[in-house]
């Protein structure tokens, strides 16, 4: 064993009494290694403890983040559901352009009027006519179309002011007087495109519109359920569809109120 021995003598100012101090080496050693072991042991912890310091900081960032994900999750999640809806509309149609004529509905075009004001193989209306008689007249109850079609935008005031009917249905489909009454006019305009307006009394119209083809002029009588055009897709339209108004003194009302879907 090592007996040597470190002495350290305090020498104080003043009168005061020197003092010295044996350390034995072994002592010493033993001291010193023990301190730097802790040393080591201090910068070992501190070593690992920043990087927990540092994911501890970025922990209310993390949750500030995971809370927007979230958002951004139940948002996709709604716009994929509207997407769905949105396809599923968009295939019912195209499944519904892009089908044949329906079954029933002759594909030979109805006669064109002539001079007289009458149809052509047909008899015109009368006085002892149903459908010309003052009380049908004023009734406006048929579906314009042969077949119900798809509703792709309803009548609607306010911001989006839509004074009728938007009914998708496949080019050149026959297009029928809601009501019995006379053309007024019969026309091409910058929105409707090719469109007919019936006159049926009391104060109700009926119009047609995004017509490829009219069968009827100013003045025409025509009877309930008469083929007065075919479906297109002219003026302001993407697609072909008829846009069906019913008016009462002039000012739009809601068709579904007259007509109801078959």
């Amino acid at each position: 064993m090592d007996e040597r021995r470190l002495t350290i003598i305090v020498v104080p100012h003043g009168d005061l009494e020197t003092r010295s101090f044996e350390i034995p080496y072994r002592k010493l050693k033993l001291g010193l290694a023990v301190g730097v072991g802790l040393l080591l042991l201090f910068g070992f912890i501190v070593a690992l403890w920043f990087p927990v310091l540092a994911q501890a900081a970025r922990v209310p960032g993390l949750v500030r983040e995971l809370d927007q994900l979230e958002g951004e999750r139940a948002r996709v999640a709604e716009l994929a559901q509207m997407l769905a809806e949105v396809e599923d509309q968009y295939e019912r149609v195209r499944q519904m352009l892009g089908a044949d004529a329906p079954t029933g509905e002759s594909p030979v075009l109805p006669p064109l009027p002539t001079d007289s004001g009458r149809r052509e193989g047909g008899t015109p209306p009368g006085p002892n006519s149903e459908d010309a008689s003052p009380e049908a007249a004023g009734i406006v109850t048929a579906w314009p179309l042969s077949f119900a079609g798809f509703i792709t935008r309803s009548q609607s005031t306010g911001r989006t002011e839509h004074p009728g009917l938007d009914i998708a249905v496949p080019m050149n489909s026959y297009v029928r007087a809601a009501g019995a009454g006379s053309v007024t006019e019969s026309s091409e305009d910058e929105i409707y495109g090719l469109y007919v307006l019936i006159d049926h009394g009391h104060g109700l119209e009926s119009l047609y519109g995004h017509a490829s083809r009219v069968f009827v002029k100013p003045g025409d009588r025509v009877a309930r359920g008469e083929v007065i055009a075919l479906t297109g897709s002219t003026g302001q339209s993407s697609a072909p569809h008829l846009h069906f108004e019913v008016r009462k003194d002039g000012r739009p009302v809601d068709p579904l109120a007259y007509v109801r879907q078959p």
